[in-house]
């Protein structure tokens, strides 16, 4: 299984290219990358231009509000010059966002971000193996490429693209159209990915004759881990803090419904309409808990994540330690999960 590093969102874009580098020191196949506080695409190019193995990928990039040709042309170029080691994760983001933080016209997402994809391959495969561009859709209109803006081709090939996805519609888009999923850390339980997410890739894959073997997953669970058990216990209630902000967005319910939480989910969404924050938090079980977060020391955890996401999962997160002084345990543990079954 491939183990990817992640960053915190308001980390410095100076002190991205550091953080890249300790996470190939450390044998972490790649490093999402947010698209938040910084431009995701930016974010990219320091982590690629700073590392020679890892693989990078934008987790996830927001689509709409940026033209497909212009997407193209950045991850082109973070292709190339990374000699094949960029992967670009879009995704869709909620309405109140696309419209009101971007001021971007909004429509139904599924049927758009099928057509983005369409497009992005439209144009690589112009750029790639010479053909002609004619991608004409509802919302995407690729008609003209002259040679003074064709780059040529890529050496090391067009770009994968992973989605990210949570609801039904986006996932079974996933398995139609895109090379991989990116789970959200709320839709990462085994059960749920065995249960609703598989089924829903299967569905999408169907329709234009994929097989499972042609998909990747990035499982994202949060993982409760440390050198000793006052530290995983720690990392716990960091964890049981922000689900108690996270469940409280209806979209990630599907989850506690099914494991018959649903209630809780709608308390958090009236705790947080009533702006009673502190309350949120004691909300989240420890049931929950016991089955969303995966615990243990450095020492022991490997053996269990290996067991959580066989045969679910091509891909999974693991934290990078705050502290440099465990580099050396997080390096076992990243060997471990990454060694072959």
């Amino acid at each position: 299984m491939e183990v990817w590093a992640a960053m915190d969102q308001r980390m410095a874009l100076a002190d991205v290219a550091e953080h890249a580098r300790r996470a190939e020191a450390l044998g972490y196949c790649g490093l999402n990358v947010p698209d938040a506080v910084h431009d995701g695409l930016l974010v990219a190019q320091a982590a690629l231009t700073a590392t020679e193995r890892l693989r990078v990928a934008t987790s996830v990039l927001v689509a709409f509000p940026r033209s497909p040709m212009n997407v193209a042309h950045a991850a082109w170029d973070l292709q190339t010059v990374s000699r094949g080691r960029f992967e670009l994760g879009i995704g869709s983001q909620v309405r109140g966002n696309i419209v009101g933080r971007f001021s971007t016209a909004w429509s139904p997402p599924v049927p758009r971000m099928r057509e983005y994809i369409g497009a992005l391959r439209a144009i690589f495969a112009c750029w790639q193996d010479g053909a002609p561009l004619a991608f004409e859709g509802e919302h995407y209109r690729f008609t003209k490429m002259q040679p003074f803006f064709n780059p040529g081709p890529c050496a090391d090939g067009p770009v994968p693209i992973h989605l990210g996805g949570i609801g039904p519609g986006m996932t079974a888009l996933a398995g139609e159209a895109a090379d991989g999923l990116m789970c959200h850390p709320t839709n990462s339980s085994p059960r749920y990915l065995r249960e609703v997410v598989w089924p829903r890739l299967d569905k999408g894959a169907a329709r234009t004759g994929r097989t499972r073997e042609a998909m990747g997953l990035m499982a994202a669970d949060l993982v409760a881990t440390g050198s000793t058990a006052a530290a995983v216990d720690a990392a716990r209630e960091g964890i049981r803090e922000l689900f108690g902000f996270l469940y409280s967005t209806p979209s990630y319910w599907p989850s506690l419904e099914l494991y018959g939480w649903g209630e809780v989910g709608r308390e958090l969404h009236d705790l947080a309409r009533e702006g009673r924050w502190p309350e949120m938090t004691a909300r989240v079980s420890d049931e929950m808990l016991e089955v969303l977060v995966p615990s243990g020391r450095y020492g022991e955890i490997a053996d269990g994540l290996r067991a959580r996401f066989a045969g679910l999962a091509t891909r999974m997160t693991f934290p990078m330690p705050g502290d440099p002084a465990q580099d050396a345990e997080v390096s076992e543990v990243v060997a471990a999960l990454g060694a072959p079954a």
